[in-house]
């Protein structure tokens, strides 16, 4: 019996995986996240100054309430891989003139009718389910620590099945625009398939899903994304891209100061 026994025990044992054995492989697989999200990172990003112009538009139950278009400038930062952004509202014409700078972690809205400047939350809505944060350019690699939750079969917005990287990413640094994220990214590609966004208190505010993947700027980027209410999915807002464009942008335009001289490009 006891030689039994001591057989079992060394039956278990030997399907235990030591603690600094599971360690490493953790620290594995969290290494291969964060290369998963610079991959996105690469997909969604150029690599030099550009410009592009969004196209927000709010449906409610399939039917276009709401429209906004922007230009939006980004410029990476090397000394700290952030992206500084400036943001130009162009439509409607009530809106014409005014300003989003996104600079470190400040985030200033200029309104040319008040001449002021004041400083907003990324997470603060423009348009529909679009909120700040939605528009701008930011290094997930730098702003999140990313690990994989598994590997899972997804459906995209057109029905479409991609096998997929589930990611969590949680926020690493005071300029992550959202406290946590979750990613579907295709594998192999690392293009972006889903994406699931949290309020710092832990729900769920939206959910978003890419299409339209094109050849912009030297790569294959999405170029909508369809952002649907986390409460009520009647509450949809798409974001569309285009005309980008390689461009230097002088440092000077990410200052406060500048706001009310802008003008258009």
């Amino acid at each position: 019996m006891k030689r039994i026994m001591l057989l079992c025990l060394a039956v278990v044992l030997a399907g235990i995986t030591p603690p600094a054995a599971r360690a490493q492989d953790r620290g594995a697989q969290d290494k291969s996240a964060q290369e998963m999200i610079a991959a996105l990172d690469r997909v969604r990003n150029p690599g030099q100054p550009f410009r592009l112009t969004s196209t927000l538009v709010e449906y409610v139950a399939g039917k276009p309430r709401d429209r906004s278009v922007l230009i939006v400038f980004a410029k990476e930062d090397k000394s700290t891989g952030q992206f500084d952004n400036l943001v130009r509202y162009v439509e409607p014409p009530r809106d014409e003139g005014k300003a989003v700078l996104f600079y470190g972690s400040k985030l200033w809205f200029y309104d040319p009718a008040s001449k002021a400047s004041v400083r907003i939350s990324a997470q603060q809505r423009l348009l529909g389910q679009a909120s700040n944060g939605d528009v701008l350019t930011v290094n997930l690699a730098r702003d999140y620590t990313a690990r994989v939750l598994g590997e899972e079969t997804l459906q995209d917005a057109e029905r479409k099945a991609h096998g997929c990287w589930h990611l969590d990413l949680v926020a690493a640094t005071d300029e992550a625009v959202y406290s946590h994220v979750e990613y579907w990214l295709e594998k192999n590609t690392y293009y972006p398939v889903k994406g699931k966004f949290y309020s710092d208190s832990g729900r769920v505010l939206k959910v978003a899903y890419y299409r339209k993947f094109e050849e912009q700027l030297g790569a294959i980027r999405p170029l909508e994304t369809i952002i649907i209410d986390s409460v009520d999915s009647n509450l949809v807002t798409t974001v569309t891209t285009s005309d980008y464009r390689f461009q230097e942008i002088p440092d000077s335009w990410f200052q406060r100061d500048y706001l009310p001289r802008l003008k258009a490009e």
